[in-house]
């Protein structure tokens, strides 16, 4: 699981855009431009408490001694926007547009763990039309919410078909379609997560239980298939698995999205396979993560196409660099595959590993421009 997640736009209200970059030294003049948060590992500062509804743009520096992460949230803990994995001593600068005014939450996670240390954050003023006039965005966002329709029909087709098995007890059956089912969860990652405590009871790992959450979802069936055998309470979990599983797509489908969304659900992804999937943390049971890489992959590409013909417009040497660094990427991820999937993180050398975490870091960087890119117009 992950905590990261692209912003949302719930028809018909709010708006949310987030851009992740480096932060250079923002300067506030009258209580305007960027807000500074200064985080540690045991305090959140924000500058400022409230902002008018519009976009919105914190610089985020991290003066501790762990990774952290800043969110601002909506009621319900719907992530409006976040930038994660903020190594201590640098900076990341984002923006959010949140278009209804109301009260919010910001939080830092240090150590990307818990519900964070949270304030709450003001958006003031009247509602605030969205930005988006410019065609190719808004083809892109056409054509980025039709693979997320596809990839969630898929997701609860397959899931159904795995709950079936588990409560049929057909382990073998089950363990070939996990990671199968996990891939289409995978793909749409940063959408899925965005709708509060939905994700940690889908997608959480066992870690959850020390946040005060019970331990449920595909981590919780992964532990019973693999490691303990199907337990008394399997079957319940797995139909809670399916009835949260519907709910996400129902709620994926009357997502709007922008093109920042896309820029920043596509670095996200990217963010999530070097944070959970590149350690093989993720399958820590059946050791699947390179099936959940290579979807985060897929997903990820899946953005970046969607605004290919933005970006070659407006900066078509980034483009050549992607298109170079992908296919690097693209290269490594096919010697791993085994079958009809892909092999066993165990099955990894430390110099397989960091060949794909290097190549990994490389298609990262030129993705961490793009929503500058998007945002230029």
């Amino acid at each position: 699981m992950t905590r990261r997640a692209l912003a949302l736009t719930l028809i018909p209200a709010t708006f949310a855009l987030a851009a992740c970059g480096g932060a250079g030294d923002a300067k506030t003049v009258d209580g305007k431009g960027p807000i500074t948060v200064t985080a540690n590992d045991s305090a959140c500062d924000v500058a400022r408490t409230e902002a008018p509804a519009g976009q919105i743009e914190f610089t985020v520096a991290n003066k501790g001694t762990k990774v952290n992460e800043f969110y601002v949230y909506a009621s319900g803990d719907r992530i409006m926007g976040e930038v994660e994995n903020i190594a201590p001593g640098l900076s990341r600068t984002f923006h959010v547009e949140i278009a209804e005014p109301g009260k919010y939450e910001t939080a830092c996670k240090p150590g990307m763990v818990g519900k964070g240390i949270r304030s709450t954050f003001t958006v003031t003023g009247a509602s605030a039309a969205p930005q988006t006039d410019d065609a190719k965005l808004k083809a892109a966002t056409a054509s980025y919410a039709r693979f997320v329709a596809s990839q969630s029909d898929a997701l609860l087709a397959r899931t159904t078909e795995f709950v079936a098995l588990v409560k049929a007890g057909k382990v073998d059956e089950a363990k070939a379609l996990y990671p199968v089912a996990r891939s289409y969860w995978e793909r749409i990652e940063p959408v899925a997560e965005s709708f509060g405590d939905l994700d940690p009871k889908i997608d959480g790992r066992e870690d959850v239980v020390e946040e005060g959450m019970k331990f449920t979802g595909y981590h919780r069936l992964e532990q019973d298939l693999w490691v303990k055998g199907l337990q008394a309470d399997s079957n319940a979990i797995a139909d809670q698995l399916l009835a949260d599983v519907t709910t996400i797509v129902t709620e994926a489908k009357k997502v709007e999205f922008n093109g920042l969304q896309l820029a920043n659900g596509s670095k996200a992804l990217l963010d999530e396979m070097a944070t959970g999937k590149i350690t093989g943390e993720e399958e820590r049971y059946s050791h699947t993560d390179l099936w959940d890489f290579a979807a985060n992959w897929e997903g990820s590409k899946g953005a970046i196409a969607a605004l290919r013909p933005v970006l070659e417009e407006r900066d078509a040497a980034l483009v050549a660099s992607y298109d170079k660094r992908a296919a690097a990427l693209d290269a490594l991820v096919a010697k791993h595959q085994k079958g009809d999937g892909y092999q066993l993180y165990t099955e990894l050398t430390p110099v397989e590993v960091r060949a794909l975490s290097d190549a990994l870091d490389a298609v990262a960087e030129d993705v961490s421009k793009v929503a500058g890119v998007v945002a230029s117009q």
